[in-house]
């Protein structure tokens, strides 16, 4: 069985998805391209709901994954925003915090992605995002209050002057023995599930990163997180979501390259 990664252009699709990414109902749909300052407005407040993302941001891929996962691509439009020429109208109509991901939903926008994946797993149809485990459930708390600390340690390592330290390291290291809760599945819950979403978009990047720049394999050693990378990438609504690595990779190299950087916003 070969190892994928997320540098990986061409994913292996020969064996069949989880029989979870295959419930979720999973539609490819032709992506709409963002809009900037020079686009006009969608019609706001009537009745539509709308996901407003960023095709680069890992904050509005964790909620654009939830909503692919769900199957609701038909009752969530996805609505992109250039973020390097951001429309005016987006922070005086639609979002004032001027953030991605928010979305608009019964006549009222919200934020927070953590926030909006799990408003959209109670609100709308589909595979549930979290089991009804209490055990699972608890777990789940504490992996995404850690997420954070997980990022940061991350990105600490991530300017050009800095070297993978034991933060890092360790960092990862917690993500491993938490593959290892669980063993009816190889995702942090056993199944695939939020925990899962607010991780992948940040490890996309971190993999691709760590390899080309820091020559440094964040799975070495880690066979859990090894098999998480390799299943993750057989549910297609979230490799449906991923951009080329080489472009996060320009990206990411241009904002660490002297400095410390952490998240996205408008």
């Amino acid at each position: 069985r070969s190892r994928l990664s997320f540098t990986n252009k061409v994913l292996d699709t020969s064996e069949p998805l989880p029989m979870a990414a295959a419930a979720a109902g999973f539609a490819k749909e032709v992506l709409p391209p963002s809009l900037d300052s020079t686009s006009k407005p969608p019609a706001i407040f009537d009745g539509t709901t709308r996901l407003y993302i960023s095709y680069v941001c890992p904050y509005a891929q964790r909620t654009w994954i939830a909503r692919n996962y769900k199957g609701v691509q038909e009752n969530i439009k996805l609505v992109p925003i250039d973020l390097e020429n951001k429309p005016a109208w987006y922070k005086e109509k639609v979002y004032p915090a001027n953030k991605v991901p928010s979305l608009e939903h019964n006549n009222k926008v919200k934020g927070e992605s953590l926030d909006l994946v799990k408003y959209i797993d109670k609100y709308f149809e589909g595979p549930a995002l979290l089991p009804d485990d209490p055990a699972k459930q608890q777990f789940a708390e504490e992996l995404l209050s850690y997420n954070d600390s997980f990022n940061k340690a991350m990105y600490s390592a991530m300017p050009s002057n800095a070297d993978v330290d034991d933060d890092a390291g360790a960092a990862l290291d917690k993500l491993e023995d938490a593959l290892s809760k669980f063993d009816d599945g190889p995702f942090f819950l056993g199944q695939f599930s939020l925990v899962d979403i607010a991780y992948a978009p940040f490890i996309e990047r971190f993999q691709t990163f760590f390899e080309e720049v820091k020559n440094y394999d964040i799975t070495k050693g880690r066979p859990k997180l090894t098999l998480w990378i390799e299943e993750l990438n057989k549910i297609d609504a979230y490799t449906h979501t991923r951009r080329d690595p080489q472009e996060l990779l320009m990206r990411t190299k241009k904002r660490f390259g002297v400095k410390y950087y952490y998240g996205f916003s408008l």
